[in-house]
């Protein structure tokens, strides 16, 4: 069954008889593009200065998919200004996965239907590739889920970053060109999003499927510590699953949360407050 959905997948990419969301190719050709132009590297050539640009722009844009998409707009697990929420959703932006009332909606879906046959992304409902990346691209998830996010859709700003998503990473791509060239694009916009697609991606593929469970959830997530310094503490999988409002996803001090870390740290300097944390009666309760 999970192969055949990827294959239907596949044939819908390339059929032109497209429903009201639009014609796949304009979101799948762009996909396939940003991984082509990882093969400019062997034009470009490799150096110190390019591999650490691709790591700089890797951390801050999955710092900015983890804190502020999945921690902030998709479980508001803090508070912050009108004017920060903007920058936090141009940030999530450029990370290359659509915009913050998308991404928003079908997380809090997936929470809403978890491993369930209508979860979007579950591994164990339709199969390794499809979790990972076979939903993201299909035709049927394409729109925003609207219904789900009308604390977030009152704000127009999000609705137009929402609306013209590609905006943000032309943006980034147009700035990488401009300060160093093909080097740039190649290894600051085609490598380091396509190193972040991949890492996020394993959140959905991997994190269901491959880890321990601490807590008795009514889904089949895990706790996993290569995942979780993968992902800025993402792979804290079950904890986040058993406590889904909280900002800090790593639980216990040996736990590494470097997102929680970082909001920390903007907590710190005034830019966001009121992080939510995890009672101890929680933490400690429904041991699996």
């Amino acid at each position: 069954m999970a192969m055949k959905r990827t294959l239907d997948t596949v044939r819908c990419w390339f059929d032109s008889a497209s429903p009201s969301t639009g014609s796949s190719l304009l979101r799948v050709l762009p996909f396939i593009a940003i991984h082509a132009g990882c093969l400019g590297v062997l034009w470009v050539g490799a150096s110190v200065e390019l591999a650490a640009l691709a790591a700089a722009l890797f951390a801050l844009r999955m710092f900015a998919v983890t804190a502020f998409y999945h921690r902030y707009f998709s479980h508001r697990a803090f508070r912050t200004s009108r004017a920060m929420q903007f920058v936090f959703a141009v940030l999530g932006a450029s990370a290359v996965q659509r915009g913050p009332l998308w991404w928003a909606s079908h997380h809090r879906h997936h929470h809403a239907h978890a491993d369930r046959p209508a979860d979007a992304h579950s591994a164990l409902q339709h199969g390794f590739a499809w979790s990972h990346a076979g939903w993201f691209l299909s035709r049927e998830n394409f729109a925003t889920r609207h219904e789900l996010v009308a604390d977030l859709a009152r704000f127009p700003e999000l609705r137009f970053l929402d609306r013209y998503d590609a905006l943000v990473p032309a943006l980034l791509a147009a700035s990488l060109y401009a300060a160093g060239g093909l080097e740039y694009l190649v290894w600051g916009f085609c490598v380091s999003t396509v190193a972040l697609w991949h890492a996020t991606f394993t959140i959905n593929s991997l994190a269901h499927r491959f880890g321990r469970r601490r807590y008795a959830t009514r889904d089949d997530s895990r706790n996993n510590l290569w995942l979780a310094l993968l992902t800025f503490g993402e792979g804290w999988h079950n904890n986040h699953h058993h406590y889904p409002g909280a900002a800090r996803q790593g639980f216990y001090w040996w736990e590494v949360d470097l997102s929680w870390y970082g909001l920390k740290l903007l907590a710190a300097l005034g830019l966001v407050r009121e992080l939510r944390t995890v009672p101890a009666a929680v933490r400690e309760a429904r041991r699996a």
